[in-house]
């Protein structure tokens, strides 16, 4: 049975009360293209997409998910997440393997991928975190010329019987209304913190 998900963002007022809904829905707008991209980007590539360089940064953020980067990663919100808060943290070079990786872009992704443990925690009360990279197709790489970690935080009960009996995850926030929350929580900037 393949799994469907049923976006609920109304239900994040029971996770975090106050917290502004938004419906998160932008495939009606005219995809943002970068003005350049890192040298070898694969154009057709969401993640090369999101590393690119912008003139409207916030705007290109903003449609892209994109809520960190650095000179050597970039940190983005899954379109597709497996739970609330699910981020794709990615080497700016479109890049297939682990043994292709610079030793500064090894510890770029894991500074991101620890520095947003702390965030989520914070922000959406993770309890915990499956991080994962998949490599190859074979492996269940969706993308898999260019490597990324994924970053899903769990709470204690999270798995109940829609995806067991209904092949279905309910998400109770939308991605707007979280990439908005994690800029903000960054005081504006789209960066890695410490």
């Amino acid at each position: 049975m393949d799994e469907q998900r049923i976006w609920a963002p109304w239900r994040i007022s029971y996770i975090a009360p106050g917290n502004k809904v938004a419906s998160g829905d932008q495939s009606s707008e005219t995809q943002i293209m970068p003005n350049s991209w890192q040298a070898g980007a694969n154009q057709g590539c969401f993640l090369c997409r999101a590393a690119g360089e912008y003139s409207n940064t916030l705007a290109a953020n903003r449609q892209n998910l994109v809520v960190a980067y650095d000179e050597h990663s970039v940190t983005l919100l899954n379109r597709y997440p497996y739970n609330n808060g699910h981020l794709l943290v990615a080497p700016l070079r479109h890049v297939a393997d682990l043994s292709d990786l610079t030793k500064a872009e090894h510890l770029a992704a894991m500074a991101a991928l620890g520095h947003f443990t702390k965030v989520l925690q914070e922000l959406i009360a993770a309890e915990g975190f499956n991080i994962g990279l998949n490599l190859g197709r074979v492996a269940g790489a969706g993308v898999p010329g260019h490597l990324h970690w994924h970053l899903v935080p769990r709470w204690s009960g999270d798995n109940n019987f829609m995806p067991t009996v209904a092949g279905t995850r309910v998400i109770s926030q939308s991605l707007e209304a979280l990439w908005e929350a994690m800029v903000s929580s960054a005081s504006g900037e789209v960066k890695h913190g410490s």
